[in-house]
Parts: C-alpha cells; sequence; structure tokens
C-alpha cells in the first residue's frame, strides 16, 4: 500500500496547527491551504481507507438523522 497521502495529510495538519497562532489575513489563507491538503490527502488514499471512511460517514450520518427525527417528533406532538 503506497502512502503517499500521508505527505499532504501531515502538511494540511501541520497547517492548521500554524492558522491557529497566526493573524487573521494568513489564517485565512493557512485554512484554504489546509483543506485542499485534506482533500488531496483523501483522494491519493488507497480505497480501502476511502471505504472506512465512507462507511463510518454513513453510520454517523444514519445515527444523527435518527436523533433529529426522534426530536422532531416529540415536538411535533406537544
Amino acid at each position: 500500500m503506497a502512502l503517499f497521502f500521508l505527505i499532504p495529510l501531515f502538511t494540511g495538519l501541520a497547517t492548521g496547527y500554524l492558522s491557529k497562532k497566526c493573524s487573521d489575513e494568513l489564517a485565512y489563507l493557512t485554512g484554504i491551504f489546509t483543506i485542499i491538503s485534506l482533500v488531496v490527502s483523501l483522494v491519493l488514499a488507497p480505497w480501502q481507507i476511502q471505504l472506512l471512511l465512507l462507511v463510518f460517514v454513513v453510520i454517523t450520518t444514519n445515527k444523527l438523522l435518527r436523533d433529529n427525527d426522534k426530536k422532531y417528533t416529540q415536538a411535533s406532538k406537544k
């Protein structure tokens, strides 16, 4: 398994950490670079990691939808 996706991932994490300590304009630029590098690392990631991330997102989304539906039905009964 090629680990090339770790380079933009760690670069993005480092710039994200630096953006917390920078001034306003520089923080925006480093934040944009962080988002771009994290997207690139997801694109370069092996399919196994992408599949695990997809399963995690689907399970989390279903749980949040069920919780919100339960709150909505309780609020509409009142």
